[in-house]
């Protein structure tokens, strides 16, 4: 079971996909836990998010993805528990709050709101990542040559 989970071709096109999107969520996590890049920080996301309805628990669970998922998606690291837990935050988020908005991102500033463009990519990426697993150059490859040889 741990061997299937850590497989992975020597694809490099994974590596930058993981690579990428791990990029994106640790900086929208960094954003949510620490306030970094101009971000409400700990406190100012648990506010606004349990203000929009969402449990504690959940809003917590959405930090750790982006943050901790994300780091796991840039060191290659169980590369499938995290890139399922990316698709489920943004399947959420599409329903939640971008669904209404259509969907285009708000490029003009003429919607209420970003659509959900952004997050059928996110989307994609991760299920590819899902799929094949985290590439070269990442922990899981290691851990799965070691266990082959």
């Amino acid at each position: 079971m741990f061997n299937k989970l850590i497989s992975t071709t020597n694809d490099v096109a994974l590596t930058i996909l993981r690579l990428v999107l791990g990029l994106v969520f640790v900086a929208h996590g960094t954003q949510k836990v620490f306030g970094w890049f101009g971000g409400y920080g700990y406190q100012g996301t648990m506010s606004f998010m349990t203000h929009l309805g969402l449990p504690a628990a959940l809003v917590l669970l959405v930090m750790a993805i982006e943050l901790l998922g994300g780091l796991g998606l840039l060191f290659g690291f169980l590369t499938r528990i995290p890139a399922f837990g990316v698709m489920c935050l943004m399947v959420g988020a599409i329903f939640m709050v971008h669904l209404p908005n259509g969907f285009f991102m708000n490029w003009s500033g003429n919607q209420k709101g970003e659509g959900f463009e952004y997050h059928l990519l996110a989307i994609a990426v991760a299920a590819a990542l899902l799929l094949r697993g985290a590439g070269p150059f990442s922990v899981d490859r290691a851990l799965s040559h070691k266990a082959t040889h």
